[in-house]
């Protein structure tokens, strides 16, 4: 992977390092934030952790993000609530000098330490590709999608897309919008089912989403597979209970781990690749008991592991 350095300056211990995740629910940040305090103890320095008081709000993140612009913390952890909407502070962060490790949904514009996360294409692909062999490839298939402005749901549906393109014998019924929420699904799987009496799987773009997406079809008396993305601890279960057929890793924790080390290696002039790639893992019954370990009990990958 191309290498870059970090000219923001060296230091040499007790890096104030400041996270911006875009919700407290998601079980998948929950497990970053841990990452990255975890990793940052390890090396001496510290994570403060900034979340909009309204979920996925680009506008309170933007907000949080400038109060940076007069703290001037050492680095800052960035996974965006919209990529294209923070642009402009991203801007005026680099003009501050202030260097960024940009994490999970990759920002399109912008100076980056580093950028860690997924190639969430190819996530989509193999969750689908492994939905289909289970389908036989034929039969109706509903996606439920993430926000338009994220860069994650965008490619993790296009991968969706691209593999049932592949084949002729699947239908694609429906694709709605379930926001990365367990709720937001649920109610947008309610109304599908309503208007399709033959659904023979889902594909989600997170966990979050196949539980709702779950809890409405057993309410509805309907059962289906499902797939999810993400690899949480209840996505876990609910695969070792047969409730869920399979979801692809997205390791938050090791995100986090990797992302707090990124920025500090960076500030003590450490090389540091552009971009990390966390491995695309498929999770399904034969090898579940790697993610049913509770986030708290794991233990952050060692840097040469992960470059």
């Amino acid at each position: 992977m191309p290498e870059t350095r970090n000219g923001f300056g060296a230091r040499t211990g007790s890096e104030r390092i400041v996270a911006f995740t875009k919700n407290l629910t998601n079980p998948n940040l929950q497990a970053f934030r841990l990452g990255a305090d975890r990793a940052a103890a390890l090396l001496g320095a510290s994570v403060i952790h900034r979340i909009p008081t309204k979920p996925d709000d680009a506008a309170q993140q933007i907000d949080l993000l400038a109060t940076m612009l007069a703290e001037k913390p050492d680095a800052i952890l960035l996974g965006p609530a919209e990529d294209k909407a923070l642009e402009p502070i991203i801007e005026r962060l680099n003009a501050a000098r202030i260097p960024i490790v940009n994490f999970a949904s990759r920002m399109a514009a912008g100076d980056f330490v580093s950028y860690v996360g997924s190639d969430d294409v190819d996530m989509g692909c193999r969750a689908a590709r492994y939905l289909l062999t289970r389908m036989r490839n034929h039969g109706n298939v509903v996606i439920i999608e993430g926000p338009q402005t994220t860069s994650t749901s965008r490619d993790r549906v296009q991968g969706f897309k691209k593999a049932l393109a592949e084949c002729s014998g699947l239908h694609l019924v429906a694709s709605v919008a379930g926001k990365y929420h367990e709720h937001d699904a649920y109610e947008a799987m309610s109304k599908v089912l309503k208007e399709f009496d033959n659904i023979d799987a889902v594909l989600c773009a997170n966990d979050s989403m196949a539980m709702g997406a779950l809890d409405a079809l057993e309410l509805a008396g309907r059962s289906t597979l499902v797939v999810g993305i993400n690899g949480t601890i209840q996505a876990a279960k609910a695969i070792e209970q047969g409730r869920l057929l399979a979801s692809v890793d997205y390791s938050g924790f090791k995100m986090g781990c990797i992302a707090a080390e990124a920025a500090v290696r960076g500030l003590r002039r450490l090389k540091v690749p552009s971009q990390i790639l966390l491995p695309t893992t498929v999770i399904d019954r034969a090898n579940v008991a790697g993610w049913l370990t509770p986030v708290d009990q794991r233990t952050c990958p060692a840097w040469d592991q992960t470059t």
